[in-house]
């Protein structure tokens, strides 16, 4: 009975109703949203840096040779000499300097120019075939396999740049030796090859090879201080650390998503301004309806625990809605960006975010529970 009540008085107003539920699904959907995109984006950028301490490449903006590099989201700042990157590998401070040529794409997918320390570095697992042993021969991502229908033995032509416009190089196909299980990396993503397949379709005559960048892995914590200093002040390249370029890459991103935090938080305290007058407003309406349940013997306690339980629950269901919006919009964001950001599970800040919306429904509900408490009966009555 007591739940019809509460039911029956949310829905006796609908509109008022419907409009704080509305404010709340958009403000706790939005800041969910953003939590989540968030925290995604920067579990997939700390899977895939891996144990990268360094990317040598040409000079330019280090922030965009650790995006292009690493992570395959920008054109790269240019080549640089094969012999440079040799001298670089070569040094006693290096473990490991992992070759990186670019220059053409198959449907838009990159086709990186490395050897078989790359694909070990991000613990590949062939599904079906072996690593690329000669030139022309090329292993491919799971998203690769996945939307351009190539299996194992098929031969296709890269195509000059990125987009699907550019120069094709008819004259030299690749074939597929190998396909690579999913492991939710940039490899995903790349068609893989060795570096000599890439100098052989782009081979001008110039005795002069080059690559396009060097992924180095540190020996000793000392080429953290001397490494990246030497390379930039000795060297007609540059020396990126990647930890530093993502983290000034997040700062940059931070001021816009505290803006929108800020504006969905407003959106949620004015929400618990509408429930907070919807409330106010059907306790007006409702004086002498509780003055009567007072006097057939009902409790001060059972009455303002009605009103408290109405705004819990518009909040707790805007709570609801909010984190199934935000779910279908990372589905859709999953699905049209090519990046893995959807997620069932709450994050841990969600789980904040869920006891400041109780906190919202209870002080939103807190004044118009008092003044039912403190309900005169016979006032009301002798008033009505």
């Amino acid at each position: 009975m007591t739940t019809k009540i509460i039911f029956r008085n949310l829905f006796q107003h609908p509109l008022s109703t419907l409009l704080s539920l509305l404010l709340l699904t958009c403000g706790t959907g939005i800041i969910s949203m953003l939590l989540v995109t968030r925290h995604q984006l920067a579990t997939k950028m700390d899977r895939e840096l891996q144990d990268i301490d360094l990317v040598v490449g040409a000079k330019g903006s280090p922030l965009q040779l650790v995006l292009s590099a690493v992570y395959q989201l920008d054109a790269p700042t240019g080549n640089i000499l094969l012999k440079d990157a040799d001298r670089i590998a070569a040094l006693p401070l290096v473990k490991e300097a992992i070759p990186l040529a670019y220059g053409d794409s198959y449907r838009s997918y990159r086709i990186v120019g490395t050897d078989s320390n790359y694909l070990g570095k991000y613990n590949c697992v062939f599904s079906g075939g072996r690593i690329f042993n000669t030139d022309m021969e090329a292993v491919i991502g799971s998203e690769v396999a996945a939307h351009t229908g190539l299996k194992i033995g098929d031969t296709f032509a890269g195509m000059h740049g990125l987009s699907d416009n550019g120069h094709a190089h008819t004259a030299f196909k690749y074939r597929v030796t190998g396909i690579l299980m999913e492991n939710n990396t940039v490899v995903d993503k790349l068609v893989l090859t060795n570096v000599a397949s890439v100098w052989k379709i782009h081979d001008d005559g110039d005795e002069e090879k080059e690559i396009t960048a060097l992924l180095i892995k540190y020996r000793s914590p000392q080429a953290m201080i001397s490494l990246p200093r030497m390379i930039n002040e000795t060297t007609p390249m540059q020396a990126a650390i990647p930890q530093l370029e993502i983290k000034r890459l997040f700062s940059l991103m931070g001021v816009g998503i505290k803006t929108l935090q800020a504006i969905a938080f407003a959106i949620v305290l004015l929400s618990g301004l509408s429930v907070f007058i919807a409330l106010y407003t059907r306790l007006k309406e409702r004086k002498y309806e509780l003055a009567l349940a007072r006097a057939m013997g009902s409790s001060r306690m059972l009455i303002s625990c009605l009103l408290l339980c109405e705004g819990l629950i518009m909040v707790i269901s805007g709570f609801i809605l909010g984190i199934m919006l935000s779910r279908v919009g990372l589905l859709y964001l999953s699905k049209y960006s090519r990046m893995s950001v959807f997620r069932i599970s709450l994050l841990p800040e969600e789980w904040h975010l869920l006891l400041v919306t109780l906190l919202l429904g209870i002080l939103a509900a807190a004044l118009p529970a008092i003044q039912a408490f403190r309900l005169n009966i016979s006032k009301t009555l002798a008033h009505e």
